[in-house]
């Protein structure tokens, strides 16, 4: 199994080690202006690709950027911004996050393990200490934004990251059918329940372009996460188009923001950074 160094003296008693990390937790938070967790209510509807090049675009526009990869089951981030580096232990003794770019860094227990396809098998608790870490070991300096890619669903993680850090702001990720929809509501829900602000929702894989003919057909629908919103009396940040280069792109560990500039999902999720950039 994983281990994340612990910087927690070894003589201290188990509560003593919980309120060094909580110092350290909110040490480090306390260089960070904003906070996004992004969520889904299910899985295969584009949220680590989401955080991943809306993490570049923000990068892009000039803001210090730090990426946190909390699917601890499923950690794609470093894969998707082609990162095989592990992190660098830092003078002050904390890692050092993976630069991506001058303006984007990146952790991920994948960074962290040795064999990139070890199974990560842990229980609730194991993982809300490593996601503890991921904040208060890590030297993450000063940050206008962390984005904060959880995995699908209302589980272990996303509770962790709402009790750890009490001023995150949710992006809810849903592509346009009903199915992905009816899981958002409950994404909705569950930040009601853990008092969890709602920045808004991205409606992902919203409309293709056919590169043939030129017209736009919509495979999943389009409109279901603006009227989601709007029911829910919560921002749309923006919807951003289906395209076969976005997988393309992750496979090959690029981000599309990065490679296809002028792309119409780079464009998209450059307007979202900007309508993120105004709510702050």
């Amino acid at each position: 199994m994983v281990q994340i160094q612990d910087n927690m003296p070894k003589q201290q008693n188990p509560q003593e080690q919980q309120a060094a990390r909580d110092a350290a937790v909110g040490q480090a938070l306390g260089r960070i202006k904003n906070k996004i967790l992004v969520m889904s209510g299910k899985g295969g509807v584009g949220k680590t690709s989401t955080s991943v090049n809306l993490s570049v675009a923000l990068a892009q526009k000039g803001y210090q950027v730090g990426l946190m990869d909390v699917d601890l089951h499923g950690p794609d981030v470093p894969r998707m911004l082609g990162l095989d580096q592990m992190p660098d232990l830092s003078d002050n003794g904390k890692l050092g996050p993976v630069k991506y770019s001058e303006n984007l860094s990146v952790i991920s227990i994948e960074s962290l393990t040795p064999g990139k396809d070890d199974a990560i098998i842990w229980r609730g608790p194991v993982k809300y200490s490593a996601i503890q870490q991921f904040i208060g070991d890590v030297d993450w300096g000063d940050l206008d934004f962390l984005v904060i890619d959880a995995p699908p669903g209302t589980g272990d993680e996303p509770l962790t990251v709402a009790q750890t850090i009490s001023d995150a702001k949710a992006v809810i990720v849903t592509t346009p059918q009903e199915i992905s929809l009816a899981d958002v509501r409950k994404s909705i829900n569950f930040c009601k329940t853990v008092d969890m602000d709602i920045f808004g929702i991205v409606e992902n894989m919203s409309g293709f372009s056919c590169p043939h003919r030129g017209e736009v057909i919509d495979p999943f629908g389009t409109g279901g996460g603006e009227k989601t919103a709007a029911d829910a009396g919560l921002n749309f940040l923006g919807r951003v188009p289906f395209d076969p280069s976005v997988v393309a792109c992750g496979d090959s560990g690029e981000a599309i923001q990065a490679k296809h500039t002028d792309s119409p999902v780079a464009k998209a999720f450059t307007a979202v950074a900007g309508k993120l950039s105004e709510l702050v």
